[in-house]
């Protein structure tokens, strides 16, 4: 039986020595896990996540349901980081629509449309028409005659 050296063992109860191999471990498989997935829904996830995250900004997140009561969504409001997710997902769809194709692009245009016009709602004092969060890329948005108020 010949000794061992000491440095290139580590000993056994080493939580790290098998943390290393889990590690790598765990990367390979995400990295097949991630290669196995479309481009179109990788870009899809991301543009949920943003919108998700914008209109939680805006406010539009709601109250836990079955009736209890849950975090008031006005407390999370913030337009200025609302408007850089919005932004940031304008620009991600506007890049992306033309691989992605109108079947999936035109929700997102929806989604996206829809948190603008949210914001614009929020606003104290609106931006002009085409200076809202993500218009440079999109175009103005504003609500079409029907979806105002009636006027008395």
């Amino acid at each position: 039986m010949t000794p061992q050296d000491p440095k290139s063992v580590p000993p056994p109860d080493d939580p790290t020595a098998s943390t290393a191999s889990d590690a790598a471990s765990d990367a390979d498989s995400a990295l097949r896990d991630i290669a196995d997935v479309p481009a179109i829904e990788v870009v899809t996830t991301v543009a949920l996540h943003l919108m998700s995250a914008a209109a939680v900004k805006l406010g539009l997140g709601r109250p836990e349901a079955g009736g209890a009561p849950g975090r008031d969504p006005a407390l999370d409001v913030d337009l200025d980081e609302a408007r850089t997710l919005i932004t940031a997902l304008a620009g991600l769809i506007t890049a992306a629509a033309p691989r992605l194709g109108s079947f999936h692009a035109a929700p997102l245009r929806d989604g996206l449309k829809t948190l603008q016009l949210a914001f614009r709602e929020a606003s104290a004092v609106p931006d002009a028409a085409g200076a809202g969060p993500g218009e440079d890329l999109t175009g103005p948005v504003l609500p079409r005659p029907s979806d105002r108020a009636p006027t008395v």
